[in-house]
C-alpha cells in the first residue's frame, strides 16, 4: 500500500502544464514504493495521519496562542492545538511544550535568538563530530553567539570526553552547552555534565530532531530527566509525524520558558502551518500507544544492519559501543569511492540514503565526505525485522563491493514492505 496514492490523482482533461504537476508526483510516489529508503531524516506517514493532511485547516491563518489569537474562525483549530500540545506533553513526560516551530532548525532558532546571550561563549559540536549545520558559525548559532568551542570527544571521535568537557565548562563558562547530533549514534552525557553545567550557570540544549521517536518511545536517552533545561526537535526523522518542530521542558523558571514562548512567536514565526497540526496529532497519538514498540524495533534493526553490513565486508563506525544505539549506521566508504559515488550508485538501484562527513575529517571535505549515513526508521515503519536488514545489507554489499546492478533484487524485497505499521487498524 503506497500511503500517499491519494495525491497523485487529478482530472482528466487539464491543461497539460497542470497535469504535469501531477504527472511528476505520479512518478515520484511510484519510484519511492519500489525503493529502500534509508535517508536518516525522513519518515513515512500513516495513512490517517495523511487522511488528516489535507483539509480546510491549509487556507486558514493563526498567530499566537489558542483562545488568544490575532484572528477570528480558529475555533476547530484551536481544539486540535491545544489538544497536541496536551498530547506531546504527555509523550515526552514534560511540563511544558511549543508544538508551533515548522521545523527542527525553525526551533533550533527560537531558543538560540532568546536563551543565549548576544556575543557569549557556547560549546557545541562542530560538523566532523556529527554537529548539525545550525549548530556552526555559519548557521543559526553563528547569528548569537561570539566563540563556539567544540566540545571534546573520546578516543573514538564519537563519543564527549567527559572529564574534559568538565574542564571546558570551568575554563570558559559558556552560556549554553549544546548537545545533539546529525550523525548521532551514542546517546550523550547530559547527565553526566548537569552539576558542571550548574556550577558554572550554563543552561544544557539538547537538539533531538534525529532521535526524537527513539525518545519518545522509551529509547536511547531521556534528556529531559536526565538534565536537559531545553530539548528541540523535528517531527518527521524518527518521530513518523508530518515536518514540523517542537520545543519541550521540564523547566520551572517561567522567566526562561516566556523567553522560549516569544522566541517562537513573533520571533521565529507567524502563522504556523495550521494543516499539518491535524496530522501531526494523529502521529503523536500513534506514538503514544506505539511508539515503545516501534522504538524498541528500530534500534534492534539499525543494530543488525550496522553487523550484517560488517559481515560482509563494509566497514561501519562505532564498533566500540556496537556501532549504533540509534535508527543510524554510518559506513566508511573510502574503499567504494568515497561517500558521494557510492551513494549515488546506492541511489540509482533504489538504495536511497545519504554521503555524510565522518569522526576525524576534515570540515572542508562536507560536499565530498567519505562517509555514508543510512537510517532505518522509515523501513521499520515499514514493517522491516532484523532478517529484513540482513536482507538489505546484502544487496548494499554486492552493490558497493562487486559493483552489480541489484535494482530487481531491491523491488522484490520492497514488494513485501508495503503496509505501514504501529499505527490503528494496521
Amino acid at each position: 500500500m503506497n500511503p500517499t496514492a491519494p495525491a497523485a490523482s487529478a482530472k482528466k482533461g487539464l491543461p497539460a502544464p497542470v497535469q504535469e504537476v501531477f504527472d511528476c508526483i505520479g512518478r515520484q510516489e511510484e519510484w519511492r514504493s519500489h525503493c529502500l529508503n534509508m535517508i536518516a531524516s525522513e519518515n513515512v506517514l500513516s495513512p490517517l495521519a495523511l487522511r488528516a493532511l489535507c483539509s480546510d485547516f491549509i487556507a486558514r491563518y493563526a498567530e499566537g496562542h489558542p483562545g488568544a489569537r490575532y484572528y477570528e474562525g480558529t475555533r476547530y483549530i484551536d481544539e486540535v492545538e491545544t489538544r497536541l500540545e496536551e498530547e506531546v506533553r504527555a509523550v515526552f513526560r514534560s511540563r511544558r511544550a511549543d508544538v508551533r516551530p515548522v521545523s527542527g532548525t525553525v526551533a533550533n532558532d527560537a531558543v538560540f535568538h532568546t536563551v543565549i546571550e548576544k556575543g557569549s561563549t557556547v560549546l557545541a559540536h562542530g560538523v566532523p563530530a556529527g554537529g548539525h549545520v545550525s549548530h556552526q558559525r555559519f548557521g543559526a548559532l553563528g547569528k548569537v553567539a561570539g566563540t563556539i568551542k567544540r566540545i571534546p570527544l573520546a578516543a573514538d571521535g564519537i563519543r564527549v570526553d567527559v572529564a574534559a568537557t568538565k574542564d571546558l565548562l570551568a575554563k570558559e563558562r559558556p552560556s549554553v552547552l549544546l548537545l545533539g547530533r546529525s550523525l548521532f549514534l551514542h546517546p550523550e552525557p547530559v547527565k553526566e555534565l548537569r552539576e558542571a553545567a550548574s556550577s558554572t550557570g550554563t543552561l544544557i540544549l539538547f537538539d533531538g530532531a534525529h532521535v526524537l521517536g527513539l525518545i519518545a518511545g522509551g529509547e536511547f536517552q531521556d534528556p529531559l530527566r536526565e538534565g536537559a533545561d531545553l530539548m528541540m526537535g523535528s517531527t518527521h526523522k524518527t518521530y513518523f509525524g508530518p515536518q514540523r518542530g517542537v520545543i519541550v521542558s521540564n523547566t520551572e523558571d517561567d522567566a526562561l520558558w516566556k523567553k522560549v514562548d516569544r522566541g517562537v512567536f513573533p520571533g521565529a514565526t507567524s502563522n504556523h502551518h495550521l494543516f499539518t497540526l491535524p496530522p501531526m496529532l494523529v502521529a503523536t497519538l500513534e506514538m503514544k500507544a506505539f511508539g515503545a514498540r516501534y522504538a524498541k524495533d528500530t534500534v534492534a534493526n539499525a543494530q543488525a544492519f550496522a553487523r550484517s553490513l560488517v559481515k560482509r565486508g563494509v566497514p561501519c563506525i562505532g564498533a566500540e559501543f556496537g556501532y549504533t544505539r540509534s535508527h543510524q549506521v554510518a559506513v566508511d566508504a573510502s574503499g567504494f569511492g568515497g561517500g558521494g559515488p557510492a551513494t549515488r550508485r546506492l541511489c540509482a538501484q533504489n538504495i536511497v540514503a545519504n554521503m555524510n562527513t565522518l569522526p576525524g575529517d576534515d570540515p572542508k571535505t562536507a560536499k565530498d565526505p567519505r562517509g555514508i549515513r543510512f537510517g532505518v526508521q522509515e523501513m521499520t515503519r515499514f514493517g522491516a525485522t532484523p532478517d529484513t536488514m540482513d536482507a538489505m545489507a546484502e544487496l548494499v554489499a554486492v552493490c558497493l563491493k562487486q559493483q552489480r546492478d541489484v535494482t530487481e533484487e531491491v523491488r522484490k524485497l520492497r514488494v513485501l514492505l508495503k503496509d505501514v505499521k504501529y499505527t490503528f487498524g494496521e
